[in-house]
């Protein structure tokens, strides 16, 4: 029932059948020797190191998996392979970025359009990822607030409807009377059908975000994770502590949160230098 899980190692055996061209391979030659021709050739592909990661992690995991089995030989092949976490581009966007966003001139009604408003709805919803958004029922949603099951980590939140939240639910709620869902991403409950559509939506979404960024001018392409990240980056500039952005993004602990607020604006540094220099220079001045 772990689709998501199975459509990674499905990548990552694709990947890794490329590079042998199709032949299969026993688990005695998956020696050192294979693994770094096979990083060699990933970065031939020119992949990103975490791409690259990403498939080497995968890989080690099966590859143990049947040295616990007995099946093979430990032989510790993804020794002198890369198989850290680079440092990502920063996803978040400053408040005034939001802002031009919602003040956009778009046609009303169109894919941008609709685009803009699940992106600013998730900012406006404490960082609410895509697939909540996809995942969210009418039921959950009532005159003064909006209760859901986080469906990553399976914790409930609520929160307040804000006019600005309500106004997008007042736009959508009524597109699919018959869908017992709230935005029109998902029309079918059974599980694999309903995973199928959010998978669609969600590639949909993020080629309308990045065309909404082009119309705006936004050098970092704008996806389904900026509005998370921005928010969570708004509330740390407005000096929310970090437990409480931890409670209000549904993160299971504050480590994960400090992965998001990992790197400060230079200009949220250089400001705080400024004022405990002038502080310091004041004092001296004296």
């Amino acid at each position: 029932g772990r689709i998501r899980t199975g459509e990674t190692y499905q990548c990552a055996l694709n990947s890794f059948m490329r590079f042998r061209n199709g032949e299969e391979i026993i688990l005695d030659e998956m020696n050192q020797e294979t693994i770094e021709a096979y990083e060699a050739y990933l970065k031939k592909e020119r992949l990103s190191l975490n791409t690259i990661s990403f498939y080497m992690r995968i890989l080690r995991a099966v590859y143990n998996r049947a040295v616990e089995k007995e099946l093979t030989t430990q032989r510790f092949p993804f020794r002198h392979v890369y198989t850290g976490i680079e440092k990502t581009i920063k996803r978040a966007i400053p408040q005034p970025i939001i802002r031009q966003i919602k003040d956009k001139e778009l046609l009303a009604g169109s894919s941008v359009d609709y685009a803009r408003d699940m992106f600013l709805f998730s900012f406006y919803t404490r960082g609410m990822s895509f697939v909540d958004m996809a995942y969210l029922k009418k039921e959950n949603v009532d005159s003064v607030r909006i209760t859901y099951c986080r469906h990553k980590t399976g914790q409930y939140l609520t929160l307040h409807i804000e006019p600005c939240m309500a106004a997008i639910l007042e736009r959508y709620g009524q597109v699919c009377p018959e869908s017992p869902y709230l935005f029109p991403i998902l029309t079918d409950e059974q599980p694999e059908l309903a995973y199928r559509q959010y998978r669609t939506g969600l590639n949909y979404h993020n080629r309308k975000l990045k065309r909404l960024g082009k119309l705006l001018g936004e050098p970092l392409p704008l996806s389904s994770y900026t509005p998370r990240h921005s928010w969570a980056t708004a509330a740390r500039n407005h000096d929310v502590p970090i437990a409480v952005i931890s409670a209000g993004m549904g993160h299971s602990s504050e480590r994960t949160t400090l992965i998001y607020l990992d790197s400060l604006d230079n200009a949220v540094i250089d400001n705080a230098n400024e004022k405990i220099l002038k502080g310091l220079n004041d004092t001296i001045s004296m």
